[in-house]
């Protein structure tokens, strides 16, 4: 039975959260599958944790411990998932893939099956095909990219609504805004009736006061009933 060749894992993800479940291990399980279907024997997995597609060898401690290693330990071979893995702009890919191969090592995406190491030095039509990958994993970077901002945009705008809305702080103002005696007139209005001494009777106590207007509709941003403090500054 022919031996086993030496080979590494090596994966990425972005976020610290991709870590567990859906990031590393998934890679790492495409990996060895590929490895046990092509008789590769992996004696390291190597992480890049929190490290983004975009970032080049220098600023990758996994990758270049992996590399150090590999000029010493025998093996001459690193298995990805696949290219997106390695890298999302197709400058880092490109130049992540130079280096490696200076390196007299091979790279493997598990996904396809290709040794991008050969293809890039000696197949034209291969290399433009890993090419337009890595125009792929870039374009979906940038989508992403793009739902990141536009969902920060949203929260910023929805963030900027919430200021608006009439939440007292201890100063029975909003922070940098106005006062609901500036703003909200129906509101100063039944608290101010419900606060009327009557003729006959004492003037109802301010959290019973909270708890009519909280009946009719006016509460807090966060939907609750007002303090007490806040009664108090409202009927002044």
């Amino acid at each position: 039975m022919t031996e086993k060749s030496k080979a590494v894992s090596y994966s990425r993800v972005s976020s610290k959260g991709q870590v567990d479940g859906f990031g590393i291990d998934r890679q790492e399980a495409s990996i060895k599958r590929y490895a046990d279907q092509n008789r590769f024997d992996l004696v390291e997995f190597y992480r890049e944790e929190g490290i983004s597609g975009t970032t080049e060898e220098e600023d990758r401690p996994a990758f270049k411990e992996m590399i150090s290693k590999l000029l010493s330990n025998g093996a001459r071979t690193i298995i990805i998932e696949g290219m997106d893995r390695l890298a999302r702009e197709l400058r880092v890919q490109e130049n992540l893939c130079v280096y490696i191969a200076s390196k007299g090592i091979q790279l493997i995406s598990a996904n396809t099956g290709e040794n991008i190491t050969k293809a890039i030095e000696g197949d034209p039509m291969k290399k433009a095909l890993i090419q337009i990958q890595g125009v792929f994993a870039e374009l979906d970077k940038n989508q992403i990219v793009r739902k990141l901002r536009k969902g920060r945009d949203k929260a910023r705008k929805e963030n900027e609504v919430t200021k608006k809305k009439l939440t007292l702080d201890g100063r029975g103002k909003c922070e940098g805004r106005l006062s609901y005696k500036e703003t909200n007139q129906e509101l100063i209005k039944a608290a101010k009736k419900l606060h009327r001494k009557p003729r006959h009777g004492k003037r109802l106590p301010l959290l019973t006061i909270s708890s009519k207007l909280y009946e009719m509709g006016f509460m807090t941003s966060k939907g609750k009933p007002f303090a007490a403090t806040q009664i108090k500054r409202l009927v002044e």
